[in-house]
């Protein structure tokens, strides 16, 4: 056996110990559940390389770094928090969720719950991002703030626009309790 093909083999056997370790620990952790650890794993391992490679653009282009004010970060959260239920409940986007979610019945106005499909551990962990509000706010605020890099005019109007939608829906649902309180009383 040459060196090479030594090295090769050497170098399988380190990386199904590796893989090995990896699965293990993955097994201790699901406790007995069933928990979709490497599609966490894919979907973090996403995340990331879309952060970085927004970053190092933005780095490479010369684009400063916003400095948010206590206006920008209440819009964003506001923002974020409307995007997300949007994406991850509204009715009219189901079929964005529907290949990695199944309905699982109404939820609040003008929303539906939805559980994860578990065809795959991917699918699982992509369904669970997709149909949690709370999950899909750091895809949201990453998408605003990276938007502030690169187009602050047209990020500002968009996150005041669902900003304004996030104080609507609070309205309604006020007006709702004002009216169900009015004719109980």
């Amino acid at each position: 056996m040459g060196l090479h093909e030594a090295s090769s083999a050497e170098q399988d056997s380190a990386e199904r110990s590796v893989v090995d370790t990896m699965q293990q620990e993955a097994d201790i952790y699901r406790n007995g559940e069933d928990r979709p650890v490497g599609g966490y794993a894919v979907v973090m391992a996403v995340y990331l390389s879309l952060v970085g490679v927004l970053a190092g653009v933005a780095a490479k282009l010369g684009r400063p770094l916003p400095r948010p004010t206590a206006g920008d970060i209440a819009v964003t959260a506001l923002a974020s928090h409307k995007v997300s239920r949007v994406l991850s409940k509204a009715a009219v986007t189901s079929p964005v969720r529907a290949p990695f979610t199944r309905f699982d019945g109404p939820g609040g106005p003008a929303e539906v719950m939805e559980k994860p499909r578990e065809s795959s551990r991917v699918r699982h962990a992509i369904g669970e991002l997709l149909a949690c509000p709370f999950c899909l706010d750091l895809w949201v605020v990453t998408a605003l703030v990276f938007g502030l890099v690169y187009a602050p005019g047209v990020t500002r109007l968009i996150a005041g626009s669902f900003c304004a939608l996030t104080g609507a829906d609070f309205l309604h649902l006020a007006y709702a309790k004002a009216q169900q309180m009015a004719t109980e009383g």
